[in-house]
């Protein structure tokens, strides 16, 4: 790849090391009442010292220090908390990292609550839902993400319900066949689940006409969402099915992090993981697959999940890698290519209140400091924000803003249902997606479990192993220290619950169920 600078990259050192290390801003305490986006231009490496020969040296120092005085206001914006704006261009595109322009409203210092519903009602204003949008074509796909589509084939093993496939094993067979892949290499425990694979790897491999090939697997569903809403509980009753496996661990992240070279966002881009070590992950399940085949056995319908709750919403890693040509909204999304490669898939989505979605998420991600006073304020600034990025964009676009849902300090877009939902249809038939209330778990799991089962069609249960699937107590639950902190306020509630209505309406209508509108739930 070219080398190239970066508007700001005399902020820091040599380009290389400059994509290792991100660079941190950091501004005082001062009230600046102006919304700033970071555009990251194209430009050729030049050598900045043959300024030093031309006359016009103060128009640059000029220009420069304009520069820097416009990056220090954009980091003071774009970050709730005010701890620093963490400047990571990708590695792989270094155009425009999102243009949005300058908004013309205020972040007030003073969030009175009549302001904060004028906000509000502001938002409710530009709500609109499109019934469909452009989708790509598959050449598009393949041409963006050519070596995904050149290891996954277009048809399946017959007779199996997962779809399975046989890949010819190239590499040496005394090594390590998981010594590159880089889910082991950054996560201790990862490390102690390839170590077992890799014991028993060779004992798999299948040998016809002097070759070695491994059997090959992706999921045959995927939970997708939303966090905070009982993903984790629901993974694992799952994983107590004995016709269910899962990834050797939750949350992948492969579709909308990995892929990318995403860990951590505060970290910048790491090296892409490949779709080979996605499918790694699927190992254990496959060889179990592959052994059911073997010696013909009556239970060849073992089924595998991957369960990610980022899968449903989080795109935000498009404006990275590919060409901003559809106004502000992403080219290609997630089910795209999961569409592209599996387009039987199924999906299982579980919902909940999204006012009091965004409270736990806030609890669960905060750092210090928490209250019901701060998630008031980081309340009011996100939908300042939103509202503001409204005032010259489409909804969707904002939704999907990667500069807006960085610049939130809650994430309330997460919440926006209805938006992802309905994209996800523009690809999917409703009869793949099976979308469930936390709510309605919670108070009778054996009713959802068995939605659950018969969406999987899977097989019937004994007695004795349906009663631990519904029975055992729930899973990542609310933390003591973060029960002590009480609930919002109620004027928090009240503005979260006028801003969420319509896009719960919405999708009540979508789903043909009123229960998801949670107008029970706003009268308590």
């Amino acid at each position: 790849m070219t080398q190239m600078d970066c508007k700001y990259s005399l902020l820091g050192s040599a380009v290389d090391d400059y994509r290792r290390r991100p660079l941190l801003l950091q501004v005082d305490d001062a009230p600046v009442n102006l919304f700033a986006v970071l555009e990251v231009k194209r430009e050729l490496p030049r050598r900045w010292s043959a300024l030093a020969g031309f006359r016009k040296v103060r128009l640059y120092s000029f220009l420069f220090g304009l520069a820097v005085t416009f990056l220090i206001m954009a980091s003071y914006i774009l970050t709730g908390d005010k701890k620093g704006l963490l400047l990571t261009p990708s590695p792989y595109h270094f155009s425009s990292l999102v243009s949005l322009g300058p908004f013309a409203f205020n972040l007030s210092s003073v969030r009175d609550n009549a302001h904060m519903k004028l906000v509000v009602k502001s938002i409710a204003s530009k709500v609109e839902f499109r019934s469909g949008r452009q989708l790509p074509e598959f050449k598009a796909l393949v041409d963006t993400e050519p070596h995904m589509f050149s290891a996954v084939p277009r048809k399946f093993l017959p007779g199996v319900k997962n779809p399975c496939w046989y890949e010819e094993y190239t590499g040496n067979i005394t090594a390590d066949p998981y010594r590159t892949n880089l889910y082991a290499r950054y996560s201790r425990r990862f490390r102690t689940v390839f170590q077992h694979l890799r014991n028993t790897f060779r004992e798999h491999l299948i040998h016809r006409e002097g070759k070695p090939y491994r059997m090959r697997c992706l999921p045959y569903f995927y939970i997708i969402g939303q966090p905070k809403c009982g993903t984790t509980d629901l993974y694992d009753r799952l994983r107590l099915h004995p016709d269910v496996k899962f990834t050797t661990f939750k949350e992948p992240h492969w579709w909308t992090r990995k892929r990318f070279g995403i860990i951590r966002l505060s970290e910048g881009f790491h090296d892409r993981y490949p779709v080979e070590d996605y499918l790694d992950l699927f190992d254990q399940a496959a060889y179990q697959i592959q052994g059911n085949l073997t010696v013909n056995a009556s239970q060849p319908d073992i089924i595998i999940g991957e369960a990610s709750a980022s899968t449903m919403w989080d795109n935000n890693a498009w404006v990275y890698f590919y060409d901003n040509t559809s106004e502000g909204e992403p080219p290609f999304l997630i089910q795209d290519f999961v569409h592209a490669l599996q387009p039987d898939a199924r999906f299982i989505i579980m919902l909940r209140d999204p006012v009091e979605r965004l409270y736990s998420d806030y609890l669960y991600f905060g750092i210090s400091n928490k209250s019901a006073e701060d998630f008031h304020e980081k309340v009011s600034e996100s939908l300042q924000l939103f509202e503001g990025c409204l005032t010259e964009y489409t909804m969707r676009s904002c939704v999907y803003n990667t500069t807006v849902n960085n610049a939130m300090p809650v994430r309330l877009q997460v919440g926006l249902y209805i938006v992802y939902l309905m994209d996800w249809l523009t690809v999917f038939s409703r009869e793949q997606i099976l979308v469930l209330r936390l709510e309605d778990h919670a108070s009778n799991r054996k009713y959802t479990m068995h939605k659950v089962f018969d969406f999987l069609h899977l097989g019937p249960l004994t007695k004795e192993k349906e009663s631990e699937i519904t029975r055992s107590p729930a899973s990542n639950t609310r933390r003591p220290a973060d029960k002590n902190l009480g609930p919002m306020l109620p004027i928090t509630k009240e503005i979260l619950r006028d801003f969420y209505t319509p896009f719960n309406e919405k999708l009540a209508k979508v789903l043909r169920n009123e229960s998801f509108s949670w107008e029970s739930t706003s009268e308590h």
